[in-house]
């Protein structure tokens, strides 16, 4: 009976990474496009969805070394030492093999869009602290003569008729 209530956390954590996908995305399109106002909530979203899979994460650990006992494999065993024990009937061991890709597929591609938004944020951070020094007067510009002058340009009233 373990073995039916591993598959079935499995298929939430797979349901949980492929929300996860979702709502970085959502980030993703938000960062893009500029539209800062609405990241707290799309990261509070975020942090929920973690929350669920630290909880079938645990949920799922405890099961797999149920069933590890059962099978005599040791109680820390991963899905694929599970698929690999003479224990596991072949439909488990074709189970838990899809279940470990599907698995690995989706963390590939979380942490693409993991290292994605961290880009666009850092990116994002320091066009603001550039704007904010421009606007501050704080920034250096080069002059004619190729030096740095700090300071704002003023404007200047030409007179063409001398």
């Amino acid at each position: 009976m373990s073995m039916h209530e591993v598959s079935a956390l499995l298929w939430a954590e797979r349901e949980l990474l492929d929300v996860l996908v979702f709502k970085l995305e959502t980030e993703q399109l938000l960062l893009t496009a500029g539209k800062t106002r609405w990241l707290p909530r799309a990261t509070g979203e975020i942090e929920k969805i973690q929350s669920k899979l630290s909880e079938v994460n645990l949920a799922l650990a405890v099961e797999v070394s149920i069933v590890a006992a059962e099978w005599d494999l040791p109680e820390d065993s991963s899905l694929l030492q599970l698929a690999d024990s003479d224990a596991a009937e072949d439909v488990w061991r074709e189970i838990l093999v899809s279940h470990h890709k599907a698995l690995t597929s989706s963390l590939t591609e979380l942490a693409g869009l993991r290292d994605s938004n961290e880009h666009l944020i850092r990116s994002a951070i320091r066009s603001t602290q550039e704007t904010l020094a421009d606007a501050n007067g704080s920034a250096a510009v080069y002059n004619a003569s190729g030096a740095t002058h700090s300071g704002r340009a003023t404007a200047r009233l030409i007179d063409k008729e001398l």
